[in-house]
């Protein structure tokens, strides 16, 4: 374990990709103080095999609550993972991402210059940059966002970007490709199929299966997360990807292979108003800086989600009936 290291705060902590975040981080040495509301998307049992940190429940839009974290725990760094992330839902109403994604990030940004935070690590998207047919996205492409959520991290990018050229301000933007593995909430396309499979249900794919997304396992992205703030440049965009691109319908017949169904164990259905067609992310910059992070083949982090949802069929289970009254999946 190490020793010395920054006292940390986790916005978003008990959600899927920041407790991923808070498991590795307290192993490491680090004390970490973790904020999250416990919407839909938070969850504490994700951190019960953690120790050593503090937490609040809090929305980080309380900006009187907020600040009295900041003065009671003095962070010296802040990992902000806190969002509202699925597409789907800014496209039925957009108005909490616009809150938490665009708000919620000005008032942690005022908060962490006047406590005089000496590093800011906020966790963007590939999404920001829109869609890409061929080749990848490097860190100084135009941002294109084609959905509600994604311009709700682009503009929070950007709000970023303005505080780093105009305050001086200590922040660094990771853009991580499709996320997955253990916890995650099965609205997003891999645990909403593992769980269909368990229902024996035919799985939804969008369109016709084609589009295009880049898979990196939680585990790892947590890490590479970690080795940004450690050693990651101030001021500065990094992407994260994985070189994992796979087509939705391969990732559907990847699961029910695994799960030993028959590959046509699914439905097409209509496809998503303004579904960005393929993302893929140029990671030189980050293997360059800051080292390649560790990575998880995706047919073995595919077993190994599915070995964890197995053993926590009763967690996803317990999810489902929020998912079919917003969906009615």
């Amino acid at each position: 374990m190490r020793k010395n290291l920054p006292k940390i705060l986790v916005t978003g902590g008990a959600g899927f990709i920041g407790s991923a975040f808070v498991r590795r981080a307290v192993k490491l040495g680090y004390r970490a103080v973790v904020a999250d509301k416990l919407t839909y998307a938070g969850d504490m049992k994700r951190l019960r095999d953690a120790s050593g940190f503090v937490f609040y429940k809090l929305d980080i839009c309380d900006e009187k609550k907020l600040e009295s974290l900041f003065r009671k725990e003095k962070p010296e760094t802040v990992v902000h993972f806190a969002a509202e992330t699925h597409v789907d839902r800014s496209i039925i109403d957009c108005a909490a991402f616009v809150r938490t994604n665009v708000i919620g990030t000005k008032i942690l940004l005022d908060l962490s210059r006047k406590y005089k935070v000496k590093k800011f690590v906020h966790i963007s998207t590939d999404e920001v940059y829109g869609d890409i047919e061929r080749g990848k996205f490097r860190e100084d492409f135009p941002l294109k966002p084609n959905s509600p959520y994604a311009a709700s991290k682009a503009s929070a990018d950007l709000l970023i970007r303005s505080y780093v050229r105009t305050y001086g301000f200590p922040a660094i933007i990771v853009r991580p490709c499709n996320n997955y593995g253990p916890w995650q909430y099965p609205e997003k396309l891999i645990p909403l199929s593992i769980l269909k499979v368990f229902r024996n249900e035919p799985i939804p794919v969008y369109g016709r299966g084609r589009n295009v997304r880049e898979w990196l396992f939680v585990e790892d992205c947590a890490d590479a997360v970690i080795r940004i703030m450690e050693k990651g440049r101030l001021g500065e965009i990094y992407n994260l990807g994985s070189s994992e691109e796979k087509q939705n319908l391969d990732v559907v017949k990847t699961i029910l292979m695994a799960c030993r169904k028959s590959e046509d164990g699914f439905e097409f259905v209509r496809d998503r108003p303004g579904h960005d067609f393929r993302y893929s992310l140029n990671s030189l910059k980050l293997r360059k800086e800051v080292g390649s992070p560790k990575k998880m083949r995706f047919e073995e982090g595919i077993r190994e989600t599915l070995d964890w949802c197995l053993r926590n069929k009763d967690w996803l289970f317990s999810k489902w009936k929020d998912i079919q009254r917003l969906y009615g999946r």
